[in-house]
């Protein structure tokens, strides 16, 4: 047993100092609504980079944009992932992490992926609950801060239509009756759909939002591997996003072939659903740029036969070309390996006008990239109901000099009072962002 150890010990090691492939085009190249693709690299070690998660210091904080400031909202919390707003202004964030895995089939490149996700801070187990947030006096600090409700099982996305509270469990989205000014729920919910999951569960983060009418929910699933290397059989309603009826309870596939769809927000003015998505890896650090893209009814976007439209992965076989033929391309590239997850439209008159009608997206950082990308905050302006001109920065420094994660920035929001919250799964906080003139129309 000891032999297997320091076996594994050294692949584990060797992987993550692995020298793969490093980038041969700039951040900027592989973002906008014409990226540039390279050939695709491939190599027996893939390449692996991570930045080890440490914190921040006492009293350190994110870079903002001029125009903007950024401030502590919220701390003491177990990896916040999600955020949801409520109409009173109470403001929940999701506490949650991987379920415990009951795969007992041991495959080593599961066994390193484990080890690398924790050494990036995402190892801890997951508290299981959503946690109520209230800033009393709407000073932009969190005053109150309790358990909203436990029991859960590794909940990530919140919708409340009406009196009735949506939460996405890694297996199930869930309803609860909510009353306005509630600070705990209690029962145990009803189960309102079955989401797949399974032993694998890959991607196991799940996403909900309501239409702008609340009839219906719409809800995200990632697939089950990296590029179908786990059998087709278990990809059956992944890569996708459901469409769930409030009123029936019946579902349906809307949109297929994305890998791991993640943030939704709808744009106001054209009432359309948009979702930014993780696109594969392994083929290089410059392949395949993570991507932000209207999401049309019945629409199939590649995965896993093909990346970017109608470009195919010959990794994939036997191969779809009648599928493929009809693959749409992104609206908009992200950067490759940006693991871009937040989303959320703004259309704020109070903000520096660069800021005032577009997309701000949370990318998480990458793994699979050299030099690393993500570990930031970026807002994506639009002009008539499109993405226009390249991605600006919103919040940095969330890598520091030596390459070290102090956080990892996940959900987004916008409060009642019109300030961007953002949720820290490493340094365990949620941020707010405003603009450095004071915010109209506040309570």
């Amino acid at each position: 047993m000891r032999i297997v150890r320091v076996v594994m010990t050294s692949v584990l090691a060797l992987s993550i100092s692995a020298c793969g492939s490093s980038a041969k085009l700039s951040l900027t190249n592989g973002m906008g609504p014409q990226p540039i693709l390279p050939p695709p690299q491939q190599s027996l070690i893939p390449t692996v980079q991570i930045a080890p998660a440490v914190g921040w210091s006492n009293g350190a904080k994110p870079q903002v944009a001029p125009g903007l400031a950024v401030h502590l909202y919220a701390k003491g919390l177990q990896h916040p992932r999600w955020l949801h707003v409520l109409p009173n202004g109470d403001v929940l964030v999701a506490e949650s992490n991987a379920p415990t895995s009951t795969n007992t089939t041991f495959s080593l490149r599961r066994w390193i992926a484990s080890k690398v996700m924790a050494r990036a801070g995402a190892g801890v187990a997951s508290a299981d609950r959503i946690t109520l947030l209230r800033d009393v006096n709407h000073d932009g600090v969190v005053d109150l801060q309790t358990v909203f409700v436990t029991g859960l099982h590794s909940p990530f996305g919140m919708a409340l239509v009406g009196e009735d509270l949506y939460i996405a469990n890694t297996d199930a989205v869930m309803r609860y009756r909510y009353a306005t000014g509630q600070t705990l729920l209690t029962g145990q919910g009803t189960k309102v759909m079955d989401l797949p999951a399974g032993p694998i569960n890959y991607h196991w983060t799940k996403n909900i939002v309501a239409s702008p009418d609340g009839s219906q929910l719409y809800v995200t699933v990632g697939s089950n591997s990296n590029v179908g290397e786990n059998g087709l059989q278990h990809e059956v309603g992944r890569a996708a996003i459901w469409e769930l009826d409030t009123r029936t309870a019946t579902h349906r596939i809307f949109a297929s072939g994305l890998r791991n769809p993640n943030g939704m927000a709808w744009e106001p003015h054209t009432q359309s659903l948009w979702v930014v998505v993780n696109e594969r890896d392994e083929i290089g650090s410059d392949l395949v740029p993570d991507y932000l893209t209207l999401v049309k009814d019945g629409g199939f976007y590649g995965w896993p036969y093909s990346y970017y439209g109608q470009h195919v992965d010959q990794r994939v076989q036997p191969q779809d070309p009648a599928l493929v033929a009809t693959a749409i391309s992104p609206s908009y590239a992200l950067g490759p390996h940006t693991a871009s997850l937040g989303l959320v439209y703004a259309d704020v008159a109070t903000y520096p006008p660069a800021f005032r009608n577009g997309m701000f997206i949370a990318q998480h950082g990458s793994w699979n990239r050299k030099p690393m990308s993500g570990y930031q905050v970026i807002f994506v302006p639009f002009k008539q109901s499109a993405p226009a001109g390249l991605p600006i920065n919103v919040l940095t420094g969330f890598l520091n000099d030596k390459g070290e994660a102090q956080g990892r920035p996940v959900g987004l929001a916008m409060d009642a009072q019109g300030g961007l919250l953002v949720a820290d799964d490493v340094g365990n906080r949620i941020w707010r962002v405003t603009p450095t003139l004071p915010l109209k129309n506040q309570h």
